[in-house]
């Protein structure tokens, strides 16, 4: 699971939880990040967050639906 939020806290408080629960957990402050960790990892499920400073979440989630790769990608925002 991606957690993409540009809040630390609120971060490390998803990413805490899932990872108790038995989820893998990756954490992303921005859009750059978000893309490098699903180029780095398998990802299941994206939870992000509409008000980023670089890029909003609506304009990812486009972005992420345009990309062959990740057009089945479950996203949570």
């Amino acid at each position: 699971i991606l957690i993409v939020d540009d809040d630390p806290e609120v971060r490390r408080l998803l990413v805490d939880y899932l990872v108790r629960n038995g989820f893998a957990a990756q954490p992303a402050r921005d859009g750059r990040e978000m893309w490098q960790q699903l180029e780095r990892h398998v990802i299941d499920l994206v939870i992000l967050d509409l008000m980023l400073p670089d890029s909003d979440g609506l304009t990812l989630c486009r972005d992420l639906r345009a990309r062959p790769a990740t057009t089945a990608l479950p996203i949570q925002a």
